[in-house]
């Protein structure tokens, strides 16, 4: 991730790619057991006014993990991890690999100095927004199966895996109903990887200027963490009215979910499995922009050499 004022990728896009699809893949594998207790308690209802009885099933994202683990096993916990890499894979490659080359399109290839914050937002909006739009599908498939709990004795479950879930969706709902839930991805995801992306690549080009920090793994560290917290305080509301309706497709619209959720559930419901989200994003972040690092020294060395 450059933050220097250099625009010119020192790799290929081909191996710029293929970095980001690996870290993206390789931090999706750590961390989604955290996206499986934040998926649950954002599809979790509140029990209606006067109910005594029905109390949440899931309480804080420890107390999620654990009862996900009790009742349905450990393996449970990393439920979507086929299409999740399926998403990382596109939607990572996408969305990190194309920033450079699109924050310099936006700039300029002569442009020196330090790239305003304003186009390293605007690279980031295009590339979160292009990535999902072909990524969607796959998002889609991962919640619906994160979002299946302990099912009753005799019941069977909706899907057997990842491809079953692809073919049983086209198969009784169509093909477009692979891109439900798009304008509010494309809303979270783009939102999301403007704060990622460009807070990453501001913060690490500040602490570049400060004595004594250097390119190193302290800096991406530091860096990776500020990219989780503001992707989690910016992007939960539309995160979780992504999650809402592409687990429940009896929402009509965007418009309806937002509604709903607020009317039912009150505001702070946008802001729930906050915890989660920021222990999800803030290590995928720190994770991912680790590997990123290491991964694209690698490549320029193998590309070098």
């Amino acid at each position: 991730m450059v933050a220097d004022g250099k625009s010119k990728a020192d790799i290929s896009l081909a191996g710029t790619f293929a970095s980001s699809a690996f870290a993206a893949c390789f931090a999706e594998i750590c961390t989604i057991p955290l996206d499986t207790a934040k998926v649950r308690l954002q599809l979790q209802k509140t029990a209606a006014a006067g109910d005594t009885v029905a109390l949440p099933k899931y309480r804080g994202m420890l107390g999620t993990v654990a009862t996900i683990a009790r009742e349905e096993g450990l393996t449970a916990l990393w439920k979507g991890i086929v299409p999740g890499l399926h998403r990382q894979c596109l939607f990572g490659g996408l969305r990190i690999g194309f920033y450079e080359p699109v924050k310099t399109f936006y700039v300029g290839k002569d442009f020196v100095g330090d790239v305003p914050l304003s186009k390293k937002i605007l690279a980031a909006l295009t590339t979160g927004a292009l990535g999902i739009a072909v990524a969607n599908p796959t998002d889609l498939v991962k919640v619906r199966l994160q979002s299946e709990g302990k099912l009753p004795p005799g019941v069977p479950r909706r899907y057997s895996g990842a491809l079953s879930a692809y073919s049983t969706i086209i198969r009784q709902e169509g093909v477009a109903a692979l891109w439900t839930g798009v304008g509010p991805n494309i809303a979270r995801n783009a939102i999301i990887n403007a704060a990622e992306l460009a807070s990453y690549d501001q913060i690490k080009q500040t602490i570049l200027k400060l004595p004594g920090f250097s390119d190193n793994v302290i800096t991406h560290l530091l860096s990776g963490l500020g990219a989780g917290f503001f992707a989690v305080c910016i992007g939960s509301p539309v995160d979780v009215v992504k999650s809402r309706m592409m687990g429940d497709p009896t929402y009509k619209s965007t418009l309806d979910c937002f509604a709903k959720t607020l009317r039912n559930d009150g505001p702070l419901a946008f802001y729930k499995g906050f915890v989660p989200n920021f222990g999800r994003l803030g290590s995928w972040n720190v994770i991912m922009f680790l590997t990123l690092e290491q991964a694209k020294k690698f490549v320029k060395n193998l590309e070098s050499s």
